[in-house]
């Protein structure tokens, strides 16, 4: 072989490998799909960071970050989550707020801390409803009165009610004037009770200051108790729902035992800032009613004594609407 047909045969074989390492690449963007392969070529190109406003190992966490594994499947690229407690959510709130509308971050918005954060006239918020761009509900969890296991004081909520017409009880609170603050005020105004709210940065922190005898009385939600309830490592007095749970089925409402209008729930969904493009929202909202609606998913919510209950954007801003109703009938509890 000579010298001009051996540098010819080394220029078409340089060509064919370049060729070969093209047709690679494209194979390789074009194959994305909704088995945890990343596309790319379109949104979303990179990792999604999901803001929780509570501390590791609540009710709140432990649901999203179930919940992400089967949107990680939906979307096609990591989705990571990251807590940011503090101010009742609204530390990791603000933060989602003042992030890039690329569709990149989103948060768990929990209600009804969410609307009683800019709803406060002493807290002077700018924000409201319309900042967030809503992509779906994903749990209602009804709200629970609990003790340590060891409590000799009261073992129903009968007595418990009595006991704290008499003497001041701590109870636990998530922030002020979220949920867990809310019904204390509500038993308060309704019973004459005397409880008084001690606030923390989530539900993991509650239940720890109840087992160590810090605080006296649980105020949380289903999701925070049915383990421990199972388990036998804390006593659930009452359900402050107007019927019981499926989670816990033995374990009667407030309404059951004579105390009317004792409710209190929480809802847990998800929302972008406001101006994030629609096709991007689009993409996200299909892929969390996929995961929501995932059989596997909701059997596995259950078994973490979390209900799951899907609605998409439109249903769940009636849903939060409501909620801001509900708020506004409370008002002088709050002393606004």
């Amino acid at each position: 072989m000579n010298k001009k047909t051996y540098f010819k045969n080394m220029s078409i074989g340089i060509l064919l490998i370049i060729a070969l390492i093209i047709s690679g690449c494209s194979n390789n963007t074009a194959s994305g799909d909704n088995n945890g392969e990343q596309n790319s070529g379109s949104y979303p190109d990179g990792p999604i960071e999901v803001i929780v406003s509570y501390s590791a190992g609540g009710s709140s966490d432990i649901g999203a970050r179930t919940l992400m594994q089967y949107v990680e499947k939906e979307l096609g690229v990591p989705v990571v989550v990251v807590n940011k407690p503090g101010a009742g959510g609204w530390v990791g709130w603000e933060e989602l707020l003042n992030s890039k509308t690329d569709g990149n971050t989103i948060a768990l918005i929990n209600t009804p801390n969410l609307m009683t954060g800019y709803m406060d006239p002493s807290v002077d918020r700018n924000e409201s409803l319309d900042s967030f761009s809503l992509i779906a509900n994903h749990i209602t969890d009804p709200g629970v009165i609990a003790v340590r296991k060891d409590e000799e004081r009261f073992n129903t909520v009968e007595e418990l009610i009595e006991y704290a017409k008499e003497n001041v009880l701590t109870t636990t609170s998530t922030g002020v004037v979220g949920d867990d603050h809310i019904a204390s005020l509500k038993l308060n105004k309704n019973f004459g009770t005397k409880f008084n709210a001690v606030h923390n940065g989530g539900a993991g922190e509650s239940v720890t200051a109840v087992l160590g005898g810090h605080v006296d009385v649980l105020l949380a939600n289903v999701g925070d108790v049915t383990t421990l309830y199972n388990d036998k490592e804390i006593k659930v007095l009452g359900i402050m729902d107007e019927t019981r749970s499926p989670l816990l089925p033995d374990v009667p409402t407030l309404e059951e035992k004579g105390f009317e209008n004792a409710v209190s729930w929480s809802s847990r969904g998800y929302a972008a800032p406001k101006g994030v493009d629609e096709e991007k929202l689009k993409v996200l909202t299909d892929a969390f009613e996929k995961a929501i609606k995932n059989e596997e998913q909701i059997k596995t919510m259950e078994k973490a004594g979390l209900q799951v209950n899907y609605l998409n954007e439109k249903e769940y801003e009636e849903a939060l609407i409501n909620e801001e109703n509900g708020i506004e009938n409370i008002k002088e509890l709050l002393n606004w």
